[in-house]
Formats: C-alpha cells, structure tokens, sequence
C-alpha cells in the first residue's frame, strides 16, 4: 500500500458507519462482502486498534480479501472512500466527462474505474449552462423512431473504428458472450445401469458371488469429455486492436463456470510466442490484460508467423493439444517470412488440432482476396475461414466451433486460390 499522511478526525467520529458503507461499495465493486464480514471488520478494528493509516488499511485487507485477485480492487475502493481527494476527483473526471480532474495524467490503474463506479453510482454530472436560442432560430427535429439501436450498432461496427466509449461498451457486450462446445465422446467407458455396451468381466465377477449363477448382465458406457481451447492471438501492430477484444473475449470464456471447456490455453505472438495463460485465470478483466501486456513485449511490433507457430509446435504442441482441442489462430496472414516453413508449421498445427478455426479481420472487407502469399498458403490448413472484426462476428464463432461442416468462407477464397 502506498504511504500517505494521517488525516485528522472529525470532532463526532462515526467509524463503525463508515465501515458499514465501506464494506457496501466493496460489495458493489464486486467483492463477496456479505454481512458476517462487516462485523467481523468491525471486531478487528476494535480488538486491533490503529495507530496509523497502514494499520487500519491491512486489518480491513485481512477480513474483505479473500483471493489475490481482489487486492487491486480492495486498494483502489479503500483510497477512494477514506478520502485521498486528489484521487477522488482524477475518477470523477474519469466517470464524469464533464468534471476534470488535477491530475488527468495519472493513468487509472487495474480495478480503479471499477472502485469509481461503486462510489459514484448515482452521480450526474451537472449540465452546463446553455444560452437561450434566439426566437427566429429554425429548429430542426429528427425522427429517430427507425434508426437503429445503439447496442446493434455496436455489434456490427469494425473494432478499429470505435472511439473510446463505444469500445468500452462493446468489451461490455463481449463479456456476455459464450463459446458453446459439444463434448467428445471418449473411448474410455464406464458402468451405466442401461450402457449400450455389455460388461462381460463385471457380469462374471457379479456371478462368481451368486455362486455361479447369472442373474443380471452388467452394462457400460462410453464416457464423455470437454475438449481444450487453444488461442493463439497475433500482436502485431495491424493486429492490435482487434487482438485487445479477442482476449477480452477469451477472457469471459475462461472465468465462466459451465462453458463446457476444459482449459483454455492463450498465446500472443508478434516477433515472439508469450504463453498468457495464467493471466487469464485472473477474475479481473483490467488486472489480467494488464499483466498480459507487460509479459508480451512485442506488442504492436512486426509479425513472424512461421517462427511463431514453430515455437508453439516445437515446445506446446504436445502439451496442450492432446485432448483434441480447438484452436483459434487470430491473424491477418500478412507474413514476410518464408512461405515453405509456414505451410510446414501450418500443416502441422493443423494435424495436431481436432479443429483450426482462423480469424481475420481482414474479412469485412466486401471482395477480399487471398492475394498475399502468407494467406494464400496458411488457407488449405484450416477448417474454417472467419472474421473477426467485430462483436458479430465473434457471436458466430459458436457456429464454427460445435459444427464441423462450417467451413466460413473457406471455400469462397479456396476457389480464388485455384483461379489465381
């Protein structure tokens, strides 16, 4: 926690209020805060006392945090209500676009506008104070009755488009969406009172308790298991902005229980492959790409997809693919490496996959064409061929993923190929 002076307390303290509506904006910046916690802080303030700003900041930590994931919103939250007001207003600007803060350049840290939301919530911001129209002004009104929604807008607009709000409303949307998956049906059995499969050894054992005699035949069935999702997520500078929503996308898939998914495995890659999985297991968005970012140094650098996918071949293959996983490669294919080692690479990554699923923003252009090398010859080694530049486009990857005979515009550019 970083050091700030004491503040000076108020003639009529009211302290045990005050951690009451503390443990409140916790709770609505997402901490499971319920009432046996509140007494609980309570009680350790007033067995543990304090002496300082440190004391009382680490006896709340002890009761409110349970998991390491909530330390950044906990820290954020506690700044803001025990009142550092620097801070608080550089928030309100943040919240408020209308209120402007001293300290603008202070960027907000992982959990900060989520701390701001929970102390904010219900504040408008003022509006200004307009001159009257003159009285001969012509006033035009508009009849938006047929106009489309916002939020349908959002799904179809191009990523790279978006201004600041409209992308931070589109990750909003993103973080409902799910990848449904169907279960692979193992080879592995197991018993199953009406399993299709007879159990003849189980039958036989059974009898040899009965003195021989068969009186029922025991039964099995083939279990079912999920598969893996493997993503491997280009950085690269044309590629950044759509791979931000990619893996705030991938982000959702992992944290939500009953997705079907038995592990979701995340790579970036640019002039190098970062293996950011562990990151994702973070339950907070901000704090997860954060640390996804300061990992992958190659952000917005050049693209080597032959040396990457063989990295990813050489060292994680056999890792994370043996469980017939999907894998989604998210790139746009502009590679000036040598086209040989990138089909070798592709085709083997295409063996080792059930399914390969690429994503390419470069599909929303209406008459794309595979005339760059690098993507004419990654296209025979995928299953599907699909865009990726928008919220849309990411709801159909459910399509691509539980059908197999989803090909996406595969075929389409497949036939330009062979024209060319």
């Amino acid at each position: 926690m970083p050091a700030y002076p004491d503040l000076a307390l108020p003639d009529d303290p009211k302290l045990v209020q005050n951690i009451v509506h503390f443990a409140r904006a916790l709770r609505k910046a997402g901490l499971p805060v319920g009432p046996g916690r509140v007494i609980e802080a309570i009680r350790a303030i007033e067995a543990t006392g304090f002496t300082g700003r440190g004391d009382f900041y680490w006896a709340l930590h002890a009761v409110f945090v349970s998991r390491p994931e909530q330390r950044a919103v906990f820290a954020q939250v506690f700044r803001l209500f025990w009142r550092d007001p620097r801070y608080l207003e550089h928030m309100m600007s943040l919240m408020l676009p209308a209120i402007r803060g001293v300290q603008e350049e202070r960027a907000a840290q992982a959990g900060a506008k989520r701390a701001a939301e929970s102390l904010l919530d219900g504040i408008e911001p003022e509006a200004p104070d307009l001159p009257e129209p003159p009285e001969d002004e012509v006033r035009i009104e508009v009849d938006a009755s047929l106009t489309m929604s916002t939020e349908e807008r959002l799904r179809t607009l191009d990523f790279e488009q978006m201004s600041a709000e409209e992308a931070a409303a589109a990750r909003r949307m993103i973080a409902r969406l799910t990848l449904p998956v169907r279960p692979l049906v193992s080879r592995r059995t197991a018993a199953d009172l009406h399993g299709a499969r007879a159990d003849w050894r189980r039958t036989l054992r059974m009898a040899m308790k009965q003195g021989g005699e068969i009186r029922t035949i025991a039964r099995r069935s083939r279990q079912e298991r999920w598969p893996n999702l493997v993503a491997l997520c280009d950085i690269s500078g044309s590629m950044s902005q759509y791979s931000r929503m990619v893996l705030h996308f991938l982000h959702a898939v992992a944290n939500r229980k009953g997705a079907g998914w038995a592990k979701v495995h995340a790579f970036t890659f640019g002039t190098r492959l970062t293996n950011i999985t562990r990151h994702l297991a973070q339950r907070d968005v901000d704090a997860a790409l954060a640390a996804a970012g300061s990992e992958a140094q190659d952000w917005e650098g050049g693209t080597r997809i032959g040396a990457c996918l063989h990295a990813f071949n050489r060292d994680w293959s056999r890792r994370v693919l043996g469980q017939g996983a999907v894998v989604l490669l998210i790139t746009d294919g502009l590679d000036r490496d040598d086209a040989a080692e990138l089909g070798r690479e592709m085709e083997r990554l295409h063996l080792s996959a059930r399914r390969l699923i690429w994503i390419n923003p470069l599909l929303r252009w209406e008459g794309f064409a595979p005339k760059a090398r690098g993507i004419a010859t990654m296209l025979p080694h995928v299953d599907a061929f699909r865009a990726g530049h928008s919220v849309a486009s990411l709801e159909a990857l459910g399509r691509a993923v539980s059908d197999t005979r989803d090909s996406g515009e595969k075929a389409r550019l497949m036939r330009l190929v062979g024209s060319a």
